[in-house]
């Protein structure tokens, strides 16, 4: 027999795991609302990839359109879903069968350090937001100094490096490494971004520097350096004589700001290596050493926010210890640890699962599997017996003031930014402000 109503989901969060989720829901046979706090979708497919990277980012796109497409899809950008508005438990009042959250990690993680406030420390995010034009990132200006401290050792730090280098040129960037040279993160491509830039001596010197701790260990200083300079045979040119050198066995303990609340030095404490389950760790010396900088920028990863109404453990929301619904292995289910159960009908994937974890195809994948996570649940339920749930939803979104964007709104958002794009001749043109996207769209 043929249940009277389709299954009504949620998705929050438009992002890849979260359109992908959305594909593999709708083949299905549910009705989808795909709920996006931006006014686009693609969340850092759109505003996380390096942004000159137009092709990938195209190829994107466009199976993101073909998506949205699909019957059973509904899209409805420009919705925050927040414990300041519209909330979770909204959602979860209205009567839809499962929500699925893929929001990715909108928080902010911090070290907590003394001078974190100060101007000219960011975190790398931002940034990206920033070069990106994400708004209201899009428009906010960052004062970036000559002489620039990465903090962290990942392919973010290597996109920040990338930009303060051959966009704003500036003068040094210092790369502070909590471990040494063979425990660094970033991939040999992101490597070619940068690496005419390497002060060569300099690197020479900070390994033969780290190289008795290394040795230690058992780590060997050479391949180390080997890895560190194998984007060299195919490195990017550049017109920017940025001086970029790498300060290994370094953690930050404070930050230091002149008469003008801007920084002036960054604090760090000395490490050495040591082995522990296998693995080598940092531990600090006790001494400490200034760096002369006036920007400090966080490539740190990130964690959930903390607005959004999930409990939270370790920068990430809390999933279900002993999941009824494993997908190989992993759980999708949200939990509350104070009362010890399961959050019922609600799921986590993608960052929002596993903050910081992986790209666009690990994305996909957790996204997927999350909504394989969420069918298994769906057959736990009694067939659905009402229909006016989305009514219900667009009644409340539209007591918030906020033009609802939907598929066909995007349409005309990407035909006018293409038009945009090939009359200035340019790869690609964004509008900076949902205003301008709202007022394209004629809904503002």
């Amino acid at each position: 027999m043929t249940d009277p109503y389709p299954r009504q989901v949620i998705v929050i969060g438009a992002g890849p795991a979260g359109i992908y989720a959305a594909r593999t829901l709708a083949a299905a046979g549910s009705n989808v609302i795909l709920l996006n706090r931006d006014v686009k979708p693609g969340g850092l497919a759109e505003y996380g990839i390096y942004y000159d990277k137009f092709k990938m980012k195209q190829g994107l796109r466009k199976q993101f359109r073909q998506i949205l497409e699909t019957p059973g899809i509904n899209y409805f950008g420009n919705v925050t879903i927040s414990q300041d508005g519209v909330s979770l438990q909204d959602l979860r009042d209205i009567g839809f069968d499962a929500v699925l959250v893929t929001v990715g990690a909108q928080g902010t993680k911090w070290l907590g350090l003394p001078g974190e406030h100060l101007t000219g420390v960011y975190h790398a995010k931002d940034l990206v937001y920033h070069y990106n034009k994400l708004p209201p990132f899009s428009t906010q200006e960052f004062s970036i100094g000559e002489r620039v401290a990465l903090v962290g050792a990942g392919n973010v730090m290597m996109d920040i490096a990338h930009w303060v280098i051959h966009d704003l040129k500036v003068d040094e960037v210092a790369v502070v490494v909590r471990r040494g040279p063979a425990e660094v993160k970033f991939d040999k491509k992101e490597l070619e971004t940068i690496s005419r830039n390497f002060d060569l001596h300099a690197l020479d010197r900070e390994i033969e520097r780290v190289a008795p701790v290394m040795q230690a260990i058992g780590q060997d200083p050479l391949a180390a350096r080997e890895y560190i300079l194998s984007g060299l045979p195919k490195a990017l040119e550049t017109e920017s004589d940025t001086r970029l050198r790498f300060i290994f066995l370094a953690s930050p303990t404070r930050i230091i700001g002149a008469e003008d609340n801007r920084v002036c030095a960054l604090e760090v404490e000395e490490n050495t290596l040591v082995m522990k389950d296998g693995d080598s760790k940092a531990r600090g010396l006790g001494t400490h050493r200034l760096l002369d900088v006036d920007t400090v920028v966080f490539c740190i990863g990130d964690r959930v926010d903390d607005r959004f109404g999930l409990p939270i453990q370790w920068n990430e929301f809390v999933k279900n210890p002993t999941p009824r619904f494993p997908v190989d292995g992993n759980s999708y289910e949200a939990y509350d640890p104070q009362i010890g159960e399961p959050i019922e009908g609600v799921f986590v994937a993608g960052w929002s699962r596993e903050a910081s974890s992986g790209l666009v195809g690990i994305a996909r994948k957790d996204g997927e599997s999350g909504a394989q996570a969420l069918l298994a649940y769906l057959q736990t339920l009694p067939p659905p017996s009402d229909d006016g749930r989305v009514e219900r939803l667009l009644s409340l979104l539209g007591q918030t003031g906020k033009p609802i964007v939907v598929k066909e709104d995007l349409k005309k958002l990407d035909a006018y930014e293409q038009a945009e794009a090939s009359r200035l001749g340019q790869a690609e043109y964004k509008l900076h402000t949902d205003q301008e996207m709202l007022a394209v769209m004629g809904l503002a």
